[in-house]
């Protein structure tokens, strides 16, 4: 399996090379340059596998070349052994022909664990094999933080700079990042917003000089690894409803669009998918993309969805890649013109083709704490806010009553007890066990300026398990 870039200007890579890329020397994010596809006989086959076995048969050719077979299923097992739940991804069902997919069993209660339990173990095979050393430095607005920091907290040839914004996570997030202590582990706070923190680490990779000689992994969704296993829970969903025999649909809460970008993938690899819902908060540029074929940046808004409060979507142009057939000049053009102007729209008939899967939804948090009251009150569950947009937009954009629809639920609610409480839900929230002195624990945090050059000495003086880079 080769990875060209989306931008067109960069070498073609195998799956070693591409996990430890992340981003394109071109600027570019990398994508298959042929996806794999499945027969729906070969998809039936795999009705009732555990998931690690699933996972194996989804995600094998992607690694092709690179990983062996006995290698990768050890890989895999072990990823998702540390999931709470025996399922892994369980359903739940909402009313006759609604599901919330629960991907918040792994060991930080949000979806990416599934690919970030998944990034640590592969980022410690290959750099084992080759003898080499990296620094990762990553942004989250909430879960990819502490999703990264659990998933690669043990290897021994990474060390780790997570970047979120200063005051802008709930306190569970915080802490699920700012209490894992190590000599490889760092958390760094900006004074400024998500999209700062990603403008930091883009301009990290485009030039890694500071570095002195040590390359940059990418952790956020940008790197293909992360795409790759998020995949996997669209078949599973899918095989629990009669998939492939019948066609499934699926709303997602995006804001960085990687998630519902494997759910696209999922159908072009001959999985039956009939709709695709972009579920957004008040950060709505994906909304008003896909709504009116407007992708332009505005200010980006604090709300009780932070995981979401994010307004330039990374994994977009993957998807404009696919619109634009595969011509990697025009999508340079095109992120050209929006990082000169700050927006952009597409021909019409490649805007056209994409809302024949795509529909969308922006909700704002007075309708956030609505959906979860009352779908507490209809059924006794209670969602995360993340979670309950993706219902919202579910209910809203739904095509087809007869057709199942899964919506993705990315997160624990204990983690948003702000929303639960504005939402007027008396229940009372409980940290899981092996959380349950989450708030007790000592805490190591550094506050920096919202300055690249600040945060690279940072990383320069602190990388290398505390030894200068």
């Amino acid at each position: 399996m080769r990875y060209i870039s989306t931008r067109g200007q960069a070498p073609a890579l195998n799956f070693e090379d591409v996990l430890l890329a992340g981003l394109a020397t071109d600027g570019g994010l990398y994508v298959p340059e042929n996806l794999p596809r499945f027969t729906q006989e070969e998809i039936a086959s795999w009705a009732g596998l555990p998931y690690h076995e699933l996972a194996f048969r989804v995600m094998r050719p992607f690694v092709t070349g690179s990983i062996p077979d006995a290698d990768f299923k050890k890989i895999l097992e072990e990823t998702y052994g540390v999931f709470s739940h025996n399922a892994v991804a369980p359903l739940r069902q909402l009313n006759g022909n609604e599901w919330v997919l629960e991907l918040f069993h792994g060991p930080t209660l949000a979806f990416k664990d599934f690919a970030l339990q998944l990034l640590g173990r592969l980022l410690d095979y290959v750099l084992e094999k080759r003898g080499e050393r990296v620094v990762i430095v990553g942004a989250t607005s909430g879960d990819t933080g502490s999703a990264a920091i659990e998933g690669c907290k043990h290897c021994e040839n990474v060390d780790i700079f997570i970047l979120h914004p200063h005051n802008r996570v709930s306190e569970v997030q915080r802490r699920q990042m700012t209490t894992i202590f190590g000599e490889n582990i760092h958390n760094i706070a900006i004074e400024g917003n998500f999209d700062d923190c990603q403008e930091m680490v883009k301009a990290s990779f485009a030039d890694q000089s500071f570095l002195k000689g040590t390359r940059l992994v990418a952790v956020n969704s940008i790197n293909w690894a992360r795409i790759m296993a998020q995949i996997v829970y669209y078949f599973h969903a899918a095989l629990q409803l009669g998939g492939p025999a019948r066609s499934v649909s699926f709303s997602v809460p995006t804001g960085n669009f990687g998630d519902i970008f494997a759910g696209y993938l999922a159908r072009n690899m001959g999985l039956p998918i009939n709709q695709l819902i972009v579920a957004t908060n008040r950060n709505d540029i994906l909304h008003r993309f896909m709504s009116g074929n407007q992708y332009v940046k505005e200010t980006l808004h604090a709300t009780l969805s932070p995981s979401m409060d994010i307004m330039v979507s990374s994994n977009f142009e993957r998807l404009l890649f696919d619109l634009h057939g595969r011509n990697g000049a025009a999508i340079a053009g095109l992120m050209d013109s929006f990082k000169q102007g700050g927006g952009f729209s597409v021909e019409q008939e490649r805007w056209t083709e994409a809302r024949k899967l795509f529909d969308s939804l922006a909700v704002d948090d007075a309708q956030t704490c609505e959906t979860i009251a009352e779908v507490y009150e209809q059924t006794g569950e209670l969602l995360d806010p993340h979670t309950a947009i993706g219902v919202k937009a579910a209910r809203e954009c739904r095509r087809s009553l007869d057709i199942p629809m899964v919506i993705l639920g990315t997160a624990h609610p204990v983690k948003f007890p702000d929303a639960v409480e504005k939402a007027g839900v008396g229940k009372a929230l409980e940290l899981p066990v092996h959380l349950a002195d989450l708030f007790k624990r000592d805490e190591r945090c550094t506050v920096l300026p919202n300055d690249l050059k600040a945060v690279q000495a940072f990383v320069s003086q602190h990388g290398n398990r505390g030894k200068p880079l």
